[in-house]
């Protein structure tokens, strides 16, 4: 039988001059023959109404009261824009039909209302999902839920976010068990992996793939300076006034930055030549909510002529009057930058505009990757993974919230989410530990007793208090130790980390909501600022550098590797590959290209790897202990996504011995073990676990009293069960997240089949961007960087002498 639209929503349609695309109604059907589906579609073609059609037809054929449609998002600003696109064909509509946002910005009083009388489309995220689930009436709000829309599905599923949704998800299916699940994306590579991941106990069969129509291929152009393109940096901030001169020229423009830090920077460098004084305004995660809001309703408006932003942007919230899309330093992926192109214009027969502003000449060469990747419609590979044992433990102890369990039923359940599907019964068992006593080594202590075992075996909540603790601190994300940025009348502007603000003094001034602000004072929780028109500087917030994906580092490999491709470069670049192929050598693909020489009566090695800044630093590391092992003193050493350079006062006459296959099993494990890594890592899993609380009612525990605690249970543990459930899940997310060990070994594994040593007489055109590195990160005055800015011209020079 056909599938038909609602005569209501056909008319919808054709008042408007649109007709309903393939894939929304292929999605429709997949509704109507029960299936679940996911959507992968590109940016523009509907998605999110593809989507949400099945509910409203369903609606209309079947009005019924309670939550019908449960729709899950990566970022609390992405749900509220959906609520806004989603009202208004409702309203125009005029369907009865009830749309309510759940985030942690939600008032109390209205999250109460929503469990008591649910809308009948709820738009929420993980967290928020994963507390609802926790009280005793989630059975009943669950109990007639349809459908589980989950947007932007690739930001979740390979992470711990994906693990708590998935697990969510199953509970779900056992309230339910005929509920839907519904996927969309517009940036996935791997179709089958994510019907797997999206599927009750994995059964790919059970997910309809439905594929949308192709759109028009985006205009994407990369910025060449007026000058020459520089040698190092990341930012593109040599290119404001020329970027200033794009936004004057559009009507509104969104200028993406890869972190909160380079946002505030880039701001403060459009401002400064902002010389229209057009209305241009920041957002990203820092920026308390107030100011969030504020700058989304002026993008919706059209009041703003620019923004710039983070990824607190780039999935999915969609304002149609945007005109271009700027990319303020490599984009680090073709999936990301994909994404961040369709914020653009955001119609699938219109092509969305770009513009990428590399930061140095390494990174002309990977936006060049970039734009050929999104033209050969190559995604970046996505990673997935066994789900993490502290998501587990949080879930676990939420689920006990709301009522007693068996744990042989909660086992059968978790393992319906494929994340889960090869836990054992003794890991699972080991968690059921950990939550009931803390492990043997913490069982003297009352308050990690979060779990009680009875006499028919079910398992209940230990005392009341822990479900209040539960909730209180449940959550995946854990937040660096902040403090809160207010003006003295108390207005909250954002947050700093503990790290930057330990820097400050009263007097001290930094950049921070695109105002440059005095520091007043500081307490345990704020810093109070008041503004001024000092000269400041750029707050700096931790969390993983975003290295560049492999994929665009293999097209990168390629690139160096084919003169004949180098007549798409420009001139500044062409002549310093010539004169790298001519002074030294060019890596081949797979190839790993080693260079040592003398500087300034230092000894360099430069390794030239490409596998992204965390593997370099964590290569670095171990590289520099072996070195002083072997007695040829080295002094330090910098890195970028595309090489590390170590310098020492001996020469390295033999990098093969430092980069043997058993760096891995020895230096890496006692580095690790050694260093702060173990122990950061470790603070997160004990707080998502539950071990240990950021909050108590009424008030928050600072980040130095969270570190505190974790560090004395993680010094407890190491020495009494170093074999502990949360010791294990550290060592996982610092082999993963922090050292991205995955690429660190696959660089060791290449170095020992196809090394290539040459030893220069004098720094390499290649190894110049790197080096400029040396000492940069700690310039704080203005003559300091004089100083190396010549420094770095003396550099150059050396390097591009053909002699």
């Amino acid at each position: 039988m056909p599938v038909a639209l609602p005569a209501i929503v056909e008319d919808w349609f054709a008042a408007r001059g649109w007709r309903a695309r393939r894939h929304q109604m292929e999605m429709l059907a997949a509704a109507q023959q029960g299936d679940h589906a996911l959507l992968v579609a590109p940016t523009g073609a509907g998605k999110t109404l593809a989507g949400f059609l099945p509910t409203i037809a369903d609606l209309i054929a079947a009005p019924t009261e309670g939550l019908h449609t449960l729709y899950v998002s990566p970022l609390k600003a992405l749900a509220v824009d959906v609520r806004r696109n989603l009202l208004t064909p409702i309203e125009e509509m005029g369907l009865p039909i009830r749309v309510e946002t759940r985030t942690g910005d939600t008032p109390s009083d209205r999250k109460a209302r929503q469990r008591a009388r649910p809308p009948h489309i709820l738009l929420t995220t993980p967290e928020s999902l994963s507390l609802l689930l926790t009280y005793p009436d989630a059975d009943m709000m669950f109990a007639n839920l349809r459908t589980v829309i989950v947007d932007e599905v690739h930001a979740f599923a390979t992470q711990k976010r994906g693990d708590l949704l998935s697990l969510s998800m199953a509970r779900l299916q056992a309230i339910n068990p005929g509920l839907r699940r519904v996927a969309l994306s517009a940036t996935v590579a791997d179709v089958d992996a994510y019907r797997a991941w999206l599927a009750p106990d994995g059964d790919i069969g059970a997910v309809t793939p439905v594929l949308g129509e192709a759109g028009a291929e985006p205009h994407v152009a990369i910025l060449i300076p007026e000058g020459r393109i520089p040698w190092s940096g990341h930012s593109g901030r040599y290119a404001a006034r020329q970027v200033m001169a794009e936004i004057e020229s559009r009507g509104t423009t969104l200028v993406f930055c890869n972190t909160r830090g380079l946002a505030e920077l880039i701001f403060q460098e459009l401002w400064s030549v902002n010389d229209a004084n057009l209305p241009i305004a920041i957002h990203h995660g820092s920026l308390s909510i107030e100011a969030r809001r504020k700058v989304e309703s002026a993008m919706a408006a059209g009041r703003l002529r620019a923004l710039v932003a983070t990824a607190s942007l780039d999935l999915g919230v969609d304002w149609g009057n945007v005109d271009c899309v700027i990319q303020m330093g490599a984009p680090k992926g073709s999936s990301r930058l994909l994404q961040r192109i369709g914020r653009a214009n955001h119609r699938l027969d219109m092509a969305s505009e770009a513009i990428l502003i590399p930061g140095n000449r390494f990174e002309y060469l990977e936006a060049r990757a970039a734009l050929d990747a999104v033209e050969a419609g190559e995604r970046d590979a996505d990673d997935f993974r066994p789900g993490s044992l502290d998501v587990l433990a949080q879930h676990v102890m939420g689920l006990a919230c709301a009522g007693p369990f068996r744990a042989e039923e909660m086992l059968d359940e978790i393992r319906s989410a494929t994340p889960y599907s090869a836990l054992t019964a003794e890991a699972f068992d080991n968690v059921l530990s950990f939550i009931e006593g803390g492990g043997y080594a913490l069982r003297a202590y009352d308050r990690f007793k979060r779990l009680t075992r009875e006499e028919d075996g079910t398992w209940r909540v230990s005392h009341p208090r822990f479900v209040q603790q539960h909730r209180l601190n449940a959550g995946i994300i854990v937040d660096q130790p902040a403090l809160a940025v207010r003006f003295a009348n108390g207005r909250k502007l954002g947050t700093v980390e503990e790290g930057f603000a330990a820097q400050l003094r009263p007097g001290d001034s930094f950049f921070f909501s695109g105002m440059a602000l005095e520091v007043v004072r500081i307490d345990i929780t704020d810093l109070t600022v008041r503004a001024t028109s000092k000269q400041a500087r750029v707050p700096s917030w931790g969390g993983t550098r975003m290295a560049m994906s492999t994929r665009l580092a293999d097209r990168v490999r390629h690139f160096l590797a084919e003169p004949e491709e180098w007549g798409r470069f420009p001139p500044d670049v062409r002549e310093w590959l010539d004169m790298q192929q001519a002074r030294s050598a060019l890596p081949q693909p797979g190839q790993l290209l080693i260079e040592t020489f003398p500087h300034e009566g230092r000894h360099y090695l430069v390794c030239y790897s490409f596998e992204g800044w965390n593997a370099h630093q964590s290569l670095g590391m171990l590289l520099t202990r072996r070195m002083d092992a072997q007695g040829l003193m080295p002094l330090g050493f910098v890195s970028n996504d595309y090489a590390l350079a170590v310098y020492g006062l001996k020469p390295v006459t033999d990098p093969r011995s430092l980069f043997s296959a058993d760096i891995l099993d020895h230096e890496f494990i006692d580095w690790v073990e050694q260093s702060s890594l173990l122990k950061r890592a470790f603070r997160d899993v004990a707080v998502i676990s539950g071990l240990i609380e950021r909050q108590h009612p009424g008030k928050r525990k600072t980040g130095r009293q969270v570190t505190f605690s974790t560090d004395l249970i993680y010094d407890v543990l190491r020495k009494y069960q170093p074999d502990h459930l949360l010791i294990k899940a550290a060592w996982a997310d610092a082999r993963a997240r922090m050292t991205d060990v995955g690429r660190l070994g696959d660089l060791i594994d290449r170095a020992a089949t196809t090394m290539l040593h040459i030893d220069l007489e004098r720094v390499s055109p290649l190894a110049v961007p790197v080096l400029i590195l040396i000492g940069r990160e700690q310039v704080a005055q203005q003559a300091a960087e004089d100083a190396l800015l010549m420094e770095a011209e003396a550099l150059v020079a050396e390097a591009m002498r053909a002699d």
